[in-house]
């Protein structure tokens, strides 16, 4: 496994597929990809997992975290999350965050995520905004 920078567009077959399938592919090019840092978890150089990172003063907002479904239950996503709380940390910032899928806060509250409670539904799906400060 091999965790490395990658362009925005190399993202956005992963975002579609895993993410939202049933919107149009263009649902998940987000205006600001081109200013964000993008990382990918490779496997046998197949591009398995992804995350988009944005730099705003001191703190990152992760987005789009997600790995390919056969892929998934392996500790891959994890591995991607330590990568990038470690990336926040050497470009000391002083906090990450991310809008979380309700059903996912569990996973990010394993990495001292803590739900700030602030609720909010896109496309029919309900999210949560996670945070930790460093």
């Amino acid at each position: 496994m091999e965790i490395k920078e990658i362009t925005a567009a190399e993202t956005w077959n992963i975002r579609h597929n895993v993410m939202w399938p049933d919107q149009p592919f263009e649902f998940v090019q987000l205006e600001e990809d081109n200013s964000g840092f993008h990382f990918g978890v490779f496997i046998e150089d197949k591009l398995v997992s992804i995350v988009s990172c944005f730099i705003v003063g001191e703190e990152m907002q992760f987005r789009k975290l997600a790995t390919l479904e056969e892929y998934q239950g392996k500790g891959i996503a994890s591995d991607l999350l330590k990568h990038i709380l470690q990336f926040a940390k050497e470009k000391n910032l002083n906090k990450v965050w991310c809008n979380a899928r309700s059903n996912k806060k569990s996973f990010y509250e394993k990495f001292g995520m803590k739900d700030t409670f602030k609720i909010f539904s896109k496309a029919g799906q309900e999210f949560t905004i996670m945070e930790i400060l460093f």
